[in-house]
């Protein structure tokens, strides 16, 4: 029946040109003899090599599918069809050239495609500190067999020192303030903000600049401190797994309110006159509406007046709100003249 070369690269017929090449490099770093010193592994490899060889090649591959490994090798595709093929003109008397090394360093396009990855200086080989000059020598070493190894990363990206596999890790967390006015806090509203990253290319290994647009739906009365997390949404590289990119809310300074968890705060400036006498106020609000305040009684520096449901929203039950509280700074003249004096010592009783 001839040789299946399908199975020997572990793929089925109709695989396509990248299943074929994925599956080779899988399979002659596996069986790769400086790495697989069982029984065999110098023959495997031999064999994947030359499954390569034909089913890389159109021609090749396509006189095989047709009449196997015999019809291959014994002319069954020569003739006009085949003209232009790899085996000058037909497939007369295909062998394999024998040399399953020289098809692995053409296909990583160099002859030890770890050396860079692997070199502890010294010598055009690496010199490995006298630890042998195989590229797969740390594999061993650590004990591992030949299925352990990375066989999708071939170049080292991911390999620690001395060969063990280097455990991809996330970066740490980008942190940045996201300042929001109470009136947004109070109404919820949606930000968006333009980043620039760092993403791979499709080769896996260089990146390019890239905006995106990342959404943010402020709830009403989210409070300072809530985070909102896009998941590794940082920069990509060959070697990480990208930062999360964290938003902390925080309160925009307002110039008329501060707030108290659902609470806000309001100072107003009252004259001593109106302190003692009595005056109707109007109170602003986060909505933009006034509100009366009458102020019937003596007001003091600690007095608070509290207007029920002119604060802030509850998160969980927005129509719920929390209260407007006023204070109070109370301006004192800084001069009253002698007669003024005599009247008030007259009308306000010592205490």
């Amino acid at each position: 029946m001839g040789k299946d070369y399908y199975k020997s690269l572990g793929i089925s017929k109709g695989a396509s040109d990248d299943e074929i090449k994925k599956a080779y490099r899988k399979m002659a770093l596996k069986y790769h003899p400086d790495k697989n010193k069982s029984p065999g592994a110098e023959d495997k490899f031999k064999e994947i090599a030359e499954a390569y060889d034909v089913l890389s090649d159109a021609k090749k591959k396509e006189v095989y599918d047709k009449y196997g490994e015999d019809g291959l090798k014994g002319g069954m595709g020569s003739g006009p069809s085949s003209r232009g093929s790899t085996t000058g003109g037909n497939f007369q008397n295909y062998s394999f050239h024998g040399d399953p090394h020289e098809t692995f360093r053409m296909f990583f396009g160099n002859e030890n495609p770890f050396e860079s990855f692997f070199s502890f200086g010294g010598g055009p080989h690496g010199g490995n500190g006298g630890l042998g000059h195989s590229p797969f020598f740390q594999f061993q070493s650590s004990g591992q067999g030949p299925d352990d190894m990375d066989v999708d990363d071939p170049f080292g990206q991911h390999m620690g020192g001395f060969g063990q596999p280097r455990q991809r890790r996330q970066d740490p967390a980008i942190v940045r303030e996201l300042q929001v006015s109470l009136e947004e806090i109070l109404t919820g509203t949606t930000k968006k903000l333009k980043i620039t990253r760092k993403v791979m290319n499709p080769d896996g290994r260089s990146t390019r600049n890239e905006d995106k647009i990342l959404t943010i739906d402020i709830r009403p009365g989210w409070k300072a401190g809530t985070k909102i997390t896009f998941p590794k949404e940082g920069d990509q590289t060959p070697n990480n797994i990208p930062a999360d990119i964290v938003f902390v809310i925080k309160d925009k300074p307002h110039n008329q309110f501060v707030r108290d968890g659902i609470d806000i705060r309001h100072k107003m400036r009252l004259s001593l006159r109106d302190a003692l006498c009595g005056t109707t106020i109007q109170v602003p609000t986060l909505s933009g509406r006034k509100i009366p305040v009458a102020l019937n009684d003596v007001v003091k520096p600690t007095t608070q007046k509290r207007i029920q449901g002119e604060g802030l929203p509850v998160t969980k039950t927005p129509s719920k709100r929390g209260d407007l509280i006023v204070e109070f700074n109370i301006i004192f003249p800084d001069k009253i003249p002698v007669a003024t004096k005599e009247i008030l010592k007259d009308c306000i009783p010592q205490s």
